[in-house]
């Protein structure tokens, strides 16, 4: 089980070793960006299931209750996620130009996108633990944060630092 996360989360470091993040270039063109996100979005949707199927054991009465819960707290997941990618992609193209105030909404927008999205992952815990035992629940979570971490990492990575 470690094994191919421990593969997956190399893969993903690689893929984003070369981002302008890391070498202070400039941003790519905004369609770009879009496209590079989206990729990569889809990319980890693709295998986030196969991820979790790998490291979480369950029995087949498990797995019938737990695949739909899993699949609802995707969807509201990704509702929320949808908001904070776009408000990332705003910021990657107009942060050169933003005035102080848009840069102070945008933090704030960010800062509240960060906790809508703890609490829908807080939300769906007891969902999750009513359908298989709490200790798989755990780690369940314990996975599934560290994949949304990678790709929050490889998202703010196409964004370069913003250098006065």
């Amino acid at each position: 089980m470690k094994i191919v996360f421990a593969v997956f989360v190399l893969v993903l470091a690689f893929a984003g070793s070369n981002s302008s993040a890391f070498a202070q270039q400039e941003t790519p063109t905004g369609v770009q960006v879009e496209k590079d996100i989206a990729l990569m979005r889809r990319d980890l949707r693709t295998e986030k299931k196969r991820i979790i199927a790998l490291n979480l054991t369950l029995t087949e009465g498990e797995a019938i209750k737990f695949w739909p819960a899993y699949d609802q707290y995707i969807a509201d997941m990704t509702k929320v996620y949808d908001q904070f990618y776009d408000t990332v992609k705003q910021y990657a193209a107009n942060q050169k130009t933003m005035s102080d105030a848009d840069a102070s909404a945008s933090l704030k927008r960010w800062g509240e996108l960060l906790v809508q999205i703890a609490k829908t992952r807080q939300r769906h815990i007891p969902i999750i633990q009513k359908v298989i035992p709490p200790h798989k629940a755990a780690l369940f979570f314990n996975v599934d944060r560290r994949l949304y971490s990678l790709l929050e990492l490889q998202v703010v990575s196409e964004m370069p630092l913003l250098i006065q």
